[in-house]
C-alpha cells in the first residue's frame, strides 16, 4: 500500500521517505528541471531536502510528495503544500516541480488545484500563496490559471544570489 497523502483524477501525491534519494536526486540534480533555481542540489543537498520535509510531516503533516501517475505507475514529479515565512509573515505554499517528459500535460494544474482544495476544505485555510520568479511564466500561468493574482514580491537570497519571487495569492 501506498502512503498516500492525497489521490486525484491522474495522480496520487504521496510521502516522500528516505528511500526516494535516487527520485529526488534525478530531478534535484536536473539542469532542465531546475532552471527557476539557478543551481543543482548536491547529494548532500538532497539528503538534506528529505530531512526538512520529514520534519516538516511531523510538525504539520504537510510538505513535499512525491507525483505518481496512476496510470503509469511511475514517479513524474513532486508538490507541495508547506508553511512558508516571507517579510515575518506566514503563508501556506503551493509548488510544484514535474520531469521534463510530463511538462504542458496538465499535472501541475491538477496537483495544484487538489492541493489548493485540500487547503481550503481540509485545513479551512482562507488563501495560499504561490512563490514563483518572473521568468518561470509556464508556474505563472498555472497559479493564474488557477485564478491566483499578483499580491506583491519580495528578493529571497539562494546560495548567495538574490532573486526575485512574486508572491500570486489566491482566496478562498
Amino acid at each position: 500500500m501506498k502512503n498516500i497523502f492525497l489521490e486525484l483524477e491522474r495522480v496520487y501525491l504521496r510521502y516522500i521517505s528516505r528511500k526516494d534519494f535516487d527520485i529526488l536526486k534525478s530531478m534535484l540534480q536536473d539542469r532542465e528541471i531546475m532552471y527557476a533555481w539557478e543551481y543543482l542540489f548536491s547529494d548532500d543537498e538532497v539528503w538534506s531536502w528529505i530531512d526538512r520535509t520529514l520534519e516538516c510531516y511531523k510538525r504539520y503533516n504537510l510538505g513535499y510528495f512525491i507525483i505518481e501517475d496512476k496510470l503509469l505507475n511511475s514517479v513524474i514529479g513532486q508538490a507541495a503544500l508547506m508553511p512558508d515565512i516571507i517579510q515575518n509573515k506566514q503563508y501556506y505554499e503551493i509548488s510544484y516541480m514535474l520531469k521534463k517528459p510530463f511538462w504542458s500535460r496538465g499535472y501541475a494544474t491538477e496537483c495544484a488545484e487538489g492541493l489548493v482544495k485540500y487547503a481550503f476544505t481540509k485545513l479551512n485555510l482562507n488563501e495560499v500563496i504561490f512563490e514563483i520568479r518572473p521568468e518561470n511564466r509556464t508556474s505563472c500561468r498555472v497559479a493564474e490559471r488557477l485564478g491566483a493574482a499578483i499580491d506583491g514580491s519580495f528578493i529571497k537570497n539562494v546560495k548567495g544570489k538574490r532573486m526575485r519571487h512574486l508572491i500570486y495569492k489566491l482566496k478562498k
